[in-house]
């Protein structure tokens, strides 16, 4: 049983320690937050002895396995860090990190400590996703594809009334790409690889973060469409286009359905996928395999290709973000 601590009480931390505990494979130990009545509220949700810390070294000092970070993106580097110095694993919420300087130091000091870094980007872990990757054949029969994900946020309002919230604000490593377009990207870079060329078409907000935005990745023999946005939304499916027909793909976030359009026959058959009903039960259950069973070579090399993706989709979403002047205040800290 590994002991879980954990930084950020939102939705999404109750959303994964819910999956975390249904998994069997994790005990909530410990929360952090700024305040103590709102680590107490969100650990008396869940049974069993918790403690609760407002002080993040001192939370780093109590014993538990791993943290999950779902704190503002800006505060993940950071927070991951002294996670590491303090001998815990760390599975970072998506996006893990603000550029490719923060995640290189990261992967390089898990691997000095022996630890374990995992950025918790669902879509991959779904057994639907693996289906996906196995049904597609090789990259020559492949003629294109188009992923889109766009959900209106209701903090936009904010911005619209003059404020600056953490999801839209590049003090805080924010904007469209950070938060849906990573899915997308995860996608395409896990099914066909890292593209060639990158180019991005955004429109910017007033707090100057990317609001919504046409991505195209180009492949040595096709092209990938990506439409993802914060400030608008997308009812659209997903779509792999196929010398023999198309794959339809009722998301690219997580995934309810998918199905071939076969054009010869003009059938349409499912793939017969299933989503669980915590879609993160499945990226609990990965990340406690491989911490589990560090030895293990088969899981070590799945380990590292998770890492190599991580890496890679941080890489082009930076490309992305320098071709539209977004810049965070986390590049030019570590510009200096």
């Amino acid at each position: 049983m590994l002991a879980l601590g954990v930084i950020g009480t939102n939705w999404i931390s109750h959303q994964f320690v819910e999956a975390a505990l249904a998994s069997g494979k994790y005990q909530l130990k410990g929360v952090y937050s700024r305040k103590l009545a709102t680590a107490e509220e969100f650990g008396g949700k869940y049974e069993g002895e918790c403690f609760y810390e407002t002080d993040l070294e001192k939370f780093f000092a109590r014993e538990f396995d791993v943290v999950y970070i779902a704190s503002p993106n800006s505060l993940h580097f950071a927070q991951a860090k002294a996670a590491l110095l303090a001998g815990k694993h760390v599975i970072v919420e998506k996006p893990a990190f603000s550029n490719p300087q923060e995640m290189a130091a990261i992967i390089e000091l898990a691997n000095q400590q022996g630890l374990f870094y995992f950025e918790a980007a669902r879509n991959l872990h779904e057994k639907a996703f693996r289906k996906v990757g196995d049904f597609l054949p090789v990259k020559e029969a492949i003629l294109g594809a188009n992923f889109t994900y766009m959900k209106y946020s209701s903090r936009y309002d904010q911005v619209l009334a003059g404020g600056e919230p953490n999801i839209f604000s590049p003090h805080f490593s924010g904007g469209s790409l950070q938060d849906l377009g990573i899915y997308t990207l995860y996608a395409a870079l896990g099914w066909f690889g890292m593209p060639e060329e990158v180019h991005y078409f955004a429109r910017k907000i007033a707090t100057g973060v990317d609001g919504i935005g046409t991505i195209i990745l180009r492949y040595d023999l096709f092209d990938v469409t990506i439409q993802q946005g914060k400030i608008a939304d997308s009812f659209l499916p997903s779509e792999i286009y196929l010398e023999n027909g198309t794959l339809l793909l009722s998301g690219i976030n997580s995934f309810e359905e998918a199905t071939f359009y076969d054009r010869a026959s003009g059938e349409k058959r499912p793939l017969g996928i299933m989503q669980a009903a915590n879609p993160m039960i499945e990226e609990a259950l990965d990340f406690a395999k491989i911490m589990n069973h560090p030895k293990d070579p088969a899981l070590g090399l799945r380990y590292e290709e998770w890492v190599e993706l991580s890496r890679n989709v941080n890489e082009v979403i930076y490309q992305l973000r320098k071709q539209v002047h977004v810049v965070f205040d986390a590049d030019t800290t570590n510009e200096e």
